[in-house]
């Protein structure tokens, strides 16, 4: 992109924040205008104090003191307006910039809870962290002098009139440095665009490899990738380095020639002020005037330098940030709730799904399970389990077919009711950095017994109490204070407090030894059993755990290959029964070599 059509784009960016926040920013344009326009009053105010006070005392040879004290008074009401008119445009400009930055990071993080998994799948996290924080920071970091830069436009158009009323010679040579000024901002943001973009692109580089160096921390320590990983870091960085230095480098060259330009103004008035005073061709007072005046409107000039020099990072900022907020493939939630009463009846109906068009996990996999049913999932790794699990809770979609609760379709629901009415339980577990009870709860407001209970039935509830503070122990970032199966039972916990009427378990006790699982399975048909209870489906490997379900599904290359009781298809389903073996046999072995 051209550096004016980066101009041009950047403008109509903030156009829309100017709308968005018309109001404040309408009071903080009008601050700056108030600066303006009493910057301009403060130099008539010099100027006339020049000729009628400042000169007649020297020429008199004394002061009179009732003009003096008018001055006085005049320069102390324009500078306390003056002072409430930078008030205003610096307090209610950082609002609204402030305000900007809240509600766009809002609307970035709503998004991304709209978006669908597959979406979140395919972009790292450390780049949506800096879409939500440092790219809605670049779109809107020109809002900051904006009020300022409008409030100069009408500075220089009164000043100039002013000065023209003082000496128009005077003016007129004076602003011959303004095109100038002008002319080289332009050139400036040709040079600095292309820079600052790639900087900007290179901040969110950054973050997603500083991101994924923390959460891949055990395994770079592990296989001992410290110094690759380091090394891969540091190259990220030292571009970041290097495009900043290029951008820090225009500045160098541009920035003294732009400050050096309003001070050229200023001497050629003085200069040709003295020869103008000396010819009588103008007054004292008048040369002070145009002098103030170009000193003063000088620096805020510069503030349409600060607005062009951020357009660029607003541009690439605003990409980015739109890029989120135009991502197609949200799932649309309904307004109904589930019917009935706990637990649900389930019912699947010829669902199909694929992550890629070509190929599909789960093919024509129709089944019903009857309220509060217990049923397991049995199938080789990449037989579409974990698919099947995300469907049920409505994590994505299906391409084909539907997911009935009492037979509404799980697409029609609210996404209130769903959430009061499903929850997953996956084998990979988070645990916030707070304490047991929050990480149970959640935040809602459950009884300290319902939370007890639900411990209980996860048996978790000896080790929290075994912890120095029991349910207000606190957990470290991600529970590292607890071992994996423990984690995994807090997680269990966190579902069973809110009594879904369909839980679904992906392989969520594979961290636990197989009497702990059996008895948290057991605890789980007591509690789930009637009238108050709860569908189970549960992805499970363990013949034990297998065995408790009252039904089992089996299934082979996204397919239901075969459905029935454990015992059953251990007796028809030689790969039923390969599997299941299999996985027993690998424990057993594993469990013997730990004991040599």
């Amino acid at each position: 992109m051209t550096a004016p059509a980066t101009t041009r784009r950047g403008l109509a960016i903030l156009a829309i924040g100017m709308r968005e926040q018309r109001g404040l920013f309408s009071i903080a344009v009008l601050g700056s205008l108030v600066y303006g326009g009493l910057t301009v009053a403060d130099a008539w105010v010099l100027g006339w104090a020049t000729d009628n006070v400042i000169t007649p005392s020297f020429a008199d040879g004394e002061l009179a003191v009732g003009l003096a004290l008018s001055v006085t008074a005049l320069f102390l009401g324009v500078a306390v307006l003056r002072a409430l008119g930078v008030i205003g445009r610096r307090l209610i400009g950082g609002t609204v910039y402030f305000r900007l930055l809240a509600d766009y990071r809002r609307r970035v993080t709503r998004r991304y809870l709209a978006l669908p998994l597959q979406w979140h799948q395919q972009h790292p996290t450390g780049q949506l962290l800096s879409n939500a924080n440092a790219d809605v920071e670049a779109v809107w970091g020109a809002m900051m002098p904006l009020p300022m830069a409008i409030g100069v436009v009408a500075m220089l158009a009164v000043g100039v009139v002013a000065m023209l009323t003082a000496d128009v010679v005077l003016t007129v040579v004076g602003l011959i440095v303004f095109p100038l000024l002008f002319a080289i901002n332009v050139v400036y943001q040709r040079f600095l665009s292309p820079r600052i973009s790639r900087a900007q692109a290179l901040r969110a580089e950054v973050s997603a490899v500083a991101h994924e160096s923390f959460d891949g921390a055990v395994v770079i320590k592990t296989l001992g990738r410290e110094t690759e990983e380091t090394a891969r870091f540091a190259r990220v960085s030292a571009e970041l380095r290097d495009a900043n230095v290029a951008a820090g480098r225009v500045r160098s060259v541009f920035d003294p020639v732009l400050e050096s330009l309003p001070s050229v103004g200023v001497l050629l008035v003085v200069v040709l002020g003295i020869e103008r005073v000396l010819s009588g061709a103008a007054d004292p007072g008048d040369v002070v005037q145009v002098a103030y005046l170009f000193t003063v409107i000088a620096f805020p000039v510069r503030a349409f330098g600060w607005v062009l020099g951020e357009l660029p990072r607003s541009v690439v900022g605003w990409q980015r940030v739109r890029a989120v907020l135009d991502a197609t493939g949200s799932m649309e939630y309904g307004v109904g709730n589930v019917p009935g009463r706990l637990p649900v009846h389930l019912e699947v109906r010829n669902l199909r799904f694929g992550h890629d068009p070509a190929t599909r996990v789960l093919d024509d996999v129709s089944f019903d399970v009857e309220p509060g049913r217990t049923v397991a999932v049995v199938g080789l790794t990449g037989s579409g389990k974990s698919t099947l699990a995300s469907l049920l809770i409505r994590l994505m979609d299906a391409d084909i077919g539907a997911v009935l609760l009492n037979g509404r379709d799980v697409r029609e629901l609210s996404h209130e009711a769903l959430a009061a009415s499903v929850a997953l339980v996956p084998q990979q577990t988070f645990i916030f950095d707070d304490t047991v009870r929050g990480n149970v709860t959640l935040g809602e407001d459950v009884s300290d017994y319902a939370v007890l209970e639900a411990l209980r039935v996860a048996q978790a509830d000896r080790f929290v109490a075994a912890l120095p503070d029991g349910l207000d122990a606190q957990l470290g970032e991600r529970g590292t204070t607890l071992s994996g199966g423990q984690r995994q039972r807090l997680a269990l916990a966190r579902a069973l407090v809110r009594r879904p009427r369909l839980l679904v378990l992906d392989d969520a006790t594979s961290a636990v030894d197989a009497e702990v699982e059996g008895r948290i399975l057991e605890g789980l048909r007591q509690r789930t059993s009637g009238e108050g209870g709860a569908t189970v489906l549960v992805v499970a490997y363990r013949k034990a755990t297998i065995a408790l379900a009252d039904d089992v599904l089996f299934l082979a290359d996204g397919r239901i290959a075969d459905r029935g009781h454990h015992a059953e298809l251990l007796g028809r389903s030689a790969p039923y029964r390969d599997i299941v073996d299999a996985y027993d046999q690998a424990r057993e072995q594993a469990a013997e070599q730990v004991t040599r």
